[in-house]
């Protein structure tokens, strides 16, 4: 069962012989490391700074409404399953996941709309009723995505780069299979249609990357999404976290909650516990940190420890986007609408654009729609819907004073989607909160209030990308949308796996020089 009693979280845990691992933050990352080093044989820490668990996976429970903060489906669901598995259970026996068809709508700004269905004879048709001449090339996209997706997730989505000689090997197929393009960049060189080729390239935005510049290796997506397809637990994706909640303490594991760690304590280069901020120390064999990667590096581990992440190298890094996501509840349905609407703006390259370039907060806008009551209607009361709805928008370079703007910004959404998706809103608003890119940072410790952590370009991913294993510190291991392999639920439950496989088993000694 979930411990939310904040007296017993601080009480120290009970003394054990067994090897310690602590983990920082309680993301979807944190947890699976947690549950693989359990696995492993070490008693685990979860150390988390807010009132429950979840990190971006965090559940706000508003007036009767139930929203998910950040993830909002499931396209990997054996990644969990194999969790499950290490504590001796089936997912389905605690989790009910349901698939979603169609994945998506997208909804273009003259009104014309693009449906994503998860059938490959009714996709296809989709394509030929945009533009029939695209449709052979669209078919031949759709191979090279699989065959990107093979070799970037099945093959190497669980390989930690450790050194650049690891990426030789690997480096001319990537190369061939266009991963030196952009997303776009391949997309265009199979389909024509201005809006197929959004359709087929916005992806890189479910995880912080503009599709222009981003590696065409996330074109992998398109594959990715109909081969495991598009999933959504009931009771949210909080059921999930609160699943791997309950797997940790049945491994006698501990989360603690409202306990925030200021510094990774390091002697010698090598990490020994963390030290939280009202000064307590709690010494572990392995430290794992699912805090932001920067934050870990520039806040938590003194500079002394650090030679290839030093504030300069975090500075001149780039960064992901952030978001501006709000969260209401209505009194009436909209039996009408798909759980996934994508309401685009006039604008696409441009918008993005002004938003990766951090130019300003644009006045149009392209929107992320999420109806989860069309699958879970328990999310709300008895004939009401729970929405969230997510616009992309820069991160705090951007010097946007979110104080001040938030309210006009959350408006103008408003007044957008009573115009098209949502008629009458304003007259059945019940319930209703921001998350803006001030919040990423100061409630997620997120630098620069990006959402999604480094951006995922080719000169931030792989070997390039924080790895796995601290290149600085020994004992310390990263897991998170910043580390290797990147962000989104797959990626994050992956480099959860390389934080598992890299760290021995806890009867054999923790041994850092073994490097």
């Amino acid at each position: 069962m979930l411990r939310l009693d904040p007296q017993f979280d601080i009480d120290p845990a009970p003394a054990s012989p067994r090897a310690h691992a602590v983990v920082i933050g309680s993301g979807f990352g944190g947890l699976a490391a947690a549950v693989r080093l359990g696995a492993k044989g070490y008693r685990v820490t979860v150390l988390e700074k807010l009132d429950a668990p979840g990190g971006r996976a965090y559940v706000h429970r508003r007036d009767g409404y139930t929203f998910d903060a950040g993830p909002t489906l499931i396209t990997a669901p054996f990644l969990f399953e194999d969790l499950w598995r290490l504590c001796g259970r089936k997912l389905s026996e605690d989790i009910d996941l349901r698939s979603i068809d169609p994945f998506y709508k997208l909804v273009f700004d003259d009104g014309e709309e693009i449906t994503c269905y998860a059938d490959t004879a009714a996709m296809e048709a989709e394509v030929a009723r945009i533009s029939p001449e695209d449709l052979a090339g669209y078919r031949r996209f759709m191979t090279r995505s699989a065959e990107i997706c093979h070799l970037g997730f099945e093959q190497l989505g669980h390989v930690p780069f450790l050194s650049l000689k690891d990426m030789l090997p690997v480096a001319p197929d990537l190369l061939r299979l266009g991963g030196h393009l952009s997303v776009h960049a391949l997309v265009a060189n199979y389909v024509r249609h201005p809006k197929l080729r959004i359709a087929l390239s916005f992806h890189p935005l479910f995880v912080g990357g503009n599709p222009f510049d981003t590696t065409a290796v996330y074109s992998m997506i398109s594959h990715f999404e109909r081969r495991w397809g598009v999933h959504f637990p009931m009771g949210g994706t909080g059921a999930l976290v609160t699943g791997l909640v309950n797997l940790i303490e049945g491994q006698g594991g501990r989360i603690r909650l409202n306990t925030e760690v200021r510094t990774i304590i390091v002697e010698a280069g090598v990490a020994k516990g963390v030290r939280l901020q009202d000064g307590e120390e709690i010494l572990a064999d392995v430290v794992v940190s699912n805090a932001d990667v920067a934050h870990t590096y520039r806040e938590m581990v003194p500079a002394a420890a650090r030679k290839r992440w030093t504030n300069k190298r975090l500075d001149s890094a780039r960064y992901s986007m952030s978001l501006f996501v709000w969260y209401f509840g209505l009194t009436r349905p909209y039996p009408q609408l798909d759980h996934h609407t994508i309401l685009l703006g006039p604008r696409y390259r441009g918008l993005l654009d002004d938003i990766f370039k951090a130019k300003g907060l644009a006045k149009d806008m392209s929107l992320y729609l999420h109806r989860p009551t069309a699958t879970d209607p328990s999310l709300a009361p008895e004939g009401c819907e729970a929405f969230y709805v997510l616009s992309p928008v820069p991160h705090l370079d951007a010097g946007i004073d979110w104080a001040t703007a938030a309210e006009p910004y959350r408006q103008a959404i408003q007044d957008r989607l009573e115009a098209t998706l949502l008629p009458g809103l304003s007259q059945h608003l019940a319930t209703s909160f921001v998350t803006t890119p001030q919040d990423f940072k100061d409630r997620l410790s997120s630098v620069k209030g990006a959402a999604f952590s480094l951006a995922p370009t080719l000169t931030q991913s792989a070997w390039f990308r924080p790895h796995n294993r601290s290149e600085d510190v020994q004992g310390l291991y990263l897991v998170g949308a910043g580390a290797q392999p990147g962000a989104g639920v797959p990626g994050v439950l992956s480099s959860a796996r390389m934080v598992g496989d890299l760290v021995p088993d806890a009867h054999q000694g923790v041994n850092h020089a073994l490097r």
